[in-house]
Parts: C-alpha cells; structure tokens; sequence
C-alpha cells in the first residue's frame, strides 16, 4: 500500500514539472539563446580638429550582440566624403592627421565581431583638412599643358590648395636638368603661361606656383616637362645630351615603324582615387633612335580614369600625362589595370602607317 502511494506521488510531481515547463514555453518565460551578430544601433562618432599635426579620437558607437571585438580603420575621402580609401597602418582608436590628407576628409570605420558574425559602420566626415593657422597649403601640385618645344606656350593650373580664403596666386617657371634637378628662375617668367625660348632648349622645365592669404604663404612646384627640343621643322637628326639620337618622327623612313620602348607609372602601386596618376611614355623607332613629335594616345581599358587629349612626344621621345581614377577604379591587392597605347604619325592611314601599340598595366593595392 505504500509502495502504490509513493509511486503514485512521483506520477504526480512529474506531470507537475512537465506541465510547468509547457507553460513557461508558452508564456515566453524561459527563453534559448538565439544567434545575434553585431548590429550597430548608434554610429561611430570622432573628435579632433580636422588640421594637419592634429589627433582625432574615434568612438565605436553602440552595438547589440554578444561577445563584441571590435576593429578600426581610419579612411581618406575626396572634399566630398566620397571615393574614401584606407589609410595604410591606421587601424588604432586614434589617428594623427597629416600633410598627405590636406584638401580631404577623414572618417572612422569600425567592425564588430562576435562567434555569430560581423557588422560595419562608419562616422560622419570631418571638415576639409586644412593647416593650423589657415595657411594655403597644397593638396594637389599645379600641371603643365602644353608641347615642350621652342617657340611654343606652356600653360599652367593652381592645383588645389586648401587655407582660409580669399587666395591669391603668383607664378616663377624654372628650367632645370633633365632629371628635374638644379633648377633656375626664368627671367621675367612670372604668370601662368610662358612662351618657350632657344634658352630653354635642351633643359626641362616646372613651374613654381606662389599661395597667398591674410594668414601667410605656402608653395607648390608642377612636374617638370620633357627636355625641350628647338623649333622650326624639327628635321634632321639630333644627339641628345645624355647619349642617343633623336628624330622627328616625319622623318621615320619607309620600313621602319614606331616602337612604345616603356611606360612609367606614378604611384605604381596605385592606393589612392583622390591623386593623380603620372604616365610617362617614351617612344623609339625600329633603329633606336628616338622619335619627337609623335602623337601618342593612352587609354585605360576598360575606361577607369580620365583620358588625356592626344599630345606629342618631345625631343627625348617622352610624353607624360597625368590621367585621374574613376570612383570605380579598383583598389585590390593583387589587382592590376590594363592601358592601351599607341604611338602615331598624324596623317598617316590607320592600317597602312607606322603607328606602334602596346598594352601595359599598372598594379592596384589598398
């Protein structure tokens, strides 16, 4: 008889627990764990003063989820908080600005990690980098436009320059030596375009470009030109100071053909959509010698910079343009983009002249 009770009470109690649990289910007071990766419900936020020499302090912002690790990444935008890439070895809860990010802006990129997996978030920009103080500095040199030859104008841009405003500017062109070295003021030489003389012949030459506001002067110096050759026809064959021979490319006889001996980039690797990219093009014939006054014309392919107006070769065989990424120019490690380049004689028949071509590429890393 006591045996049947107990038995009978430990039914009992089990379909008590039993019964209870079903309840708590029901009710929602016994919840499992579920999977829940980082979610950002408050966006990262910096501090600082968007001025070269100056820190800026990140902050994560607020994330649900279990377990969070958090990793920081510090990018560099156009003016517009755009086209932002990495900024090499910034991955710390500060970031201390410099000369590199004048005329940019600057966010904080965070990522929060859990077992379950991962969410990204990024700040508001800051301002426009600038100087302490407001004094014009340069974010991008000024260029030349223009054939280096004798008899010719070059023609010059500001680049961009970031300080408080109103900013007035002045010019000095310089000739220098061919590797841009040594360089001298050019007498009277003081807007933004110059005529070419006999003196400037066989030297490169830059331009030094003057900023000015209330608050001081800041300085900035273009890329210096292909030697300049000298004017008139340009016939005959010419000994170039450093070794070899030049000739104009109307005199390239028959059977021979024009060779793109090299192309030279400017970064290479490229990490960066907001600077620009040099492209220096030396064009040969079939004997060696090089070729002056060639058109050459450069393109990426697919289209993911600008393309540069078809320009001529100088006496040295060389032209450099400087051509702009895309928004959509890939920033991969391991990544290459393709140009096509050809050199021409202009007037020739497309198929029947003695136009060279040549596909090269450019490395990409982030």
């Amino acid at each position: 008889m006591l045996s049947r009770s107990l038995a009978g009470r430990r039914r009992w109690i089990l379909c008590g627990l039993a019964a209870t649990a079903l309840a708590a289910l029901a009710t929602g007071s016994v919840v499992a764990a579920s999977a829940a990766a980082p979610v950002n419900t408050k966006e990262p936020s910096l501090k600082g003063s968007a001025l070269v020499g100056k820190d800026l302090t990140g902050n994560a912002g607020t994330w649900t989820g279990a377990g969070i690790s958090y990793a920081y990444r510090w990018l560099r935008c156009d003016k517009s908080a755009a086209n932002c890439v990495p900024i090499a070895g910034a991955i710390a809860i500060k970031y201390k600005v410099t000369s590199t990010d004048l005329g940019a802006t600057i966010r904080f990129e965070v990522t929060g990690s859990n077992t379950d997996g991962k969410g990204t978030a990024t700040s508001s920009p800051t301002t426009v980098i600038t100087t302490t103080g407001g004094i014009p500095a340069s974010s991008t040199p000024p260029t030349i436009g223009g054939t280096a030859m004798v008899g010719t104008t070059l023609t010059s841009t500001n680049g961009t320059w970031v300080g408080d405003e109103p900013i007035t500017y002045s010019y000095q062109w310089q000739h220098c030596d061919a590797n841009g070295n040594a360089c001298k003021d050019i007498a009277q030489a003081t807007h933004s375009s110059t005529k070419l003389t006999d003196k400037e012949a066989g030297f490169t030459v830059r331009i030094e470009v003057i900023a000015r506001n209330s608050r001081g002067t800041g300085k900035a110096f273009s890329l210096q030109t292909a030697l300049v050759q000298g004017g008139g026809s340009g016939g005959g064959i010419i000994n170039l100071p450093g070794g070899g021979k030049s000739v104009d490319v109307k005199d390239v006889p028959a059977g021979e053909r024009l060779i793109v001996e090299s192309v030279a980039f400017n970064p290479n690797p490229v990490r960066s959509r907001t600077h620009p990219i040099t492209v220096t093009i030396t064009v040969k014939d079939t004997r060696g010698y090089f070729v002056r006054n060639a058109f050459v014309f450069l393109r990426s392919t697919p289209i993911l910079t600008s393309t540069p107006t078809d320009a001529q070769t100088a006496v040295d065989g060389q032209i450099a343009y400087a051509i702009t990424p895309r928004s959509d120019f890939p920033l991969r490690n391991g990544f290459s983009v393709q140009f096509f380049v050809k050199a021409y004689r202009k007037g020739d028949p497309t198929l029947a002249g003695i136009s060279g071509t040549r596909l090269v590429q450019v490395a990409t890393a982030t």
